[in-house]
């Protein structure tokens, strides 16, 4: 079961109708598993989820639906989109390059 709900999904990405529901879905768990890897801990553990992560959810399953195709010509890809990357950054517990920095003080 997804943190955000699927309704909530489909109306952040204007979509009607349910035929692509269970694409959402499968969206929804990958952007916040995506998003629980990039900050080093589990949305699961935040209780209640805080919006702006609820939002990087949401606009990174709507960056999955719309972004299906591995390659695109004329176009930069990335891994997620700015917005995501700027609120999961406020929240990420370790960057690379931070070990043994606590044991030189």
């Amino acid at each position: 079961m997804s943190i955000v709900a699927l309704p909530l999904a489909k109306a952040h990405m204007n979509i009607v109708g349910n035929d692509d529901d269970e694409l959402i879905s499968l969206y929804l768990g990958a952007a916040e598993t995506w998003l629980g890897n990039y900050i080093g801990r589990p949305l699961s553990e935040f209780d209640p989820l805080p919006d702006d992560l609820k939002l990087a959810v949401l606009k990174q399953a709507a960056f999955y639906y719309e972004q299906r195709e591995a390659v695109a010509f004329g176009v930069a890809m990335q891994i997620a989109p700015f917005g995501v990357i700027s609120i999961a950054n406020s929240y990420r517990e370790k960057w690379f390059g931070d070990e043994g920095e606590s044991d030189a003080a």
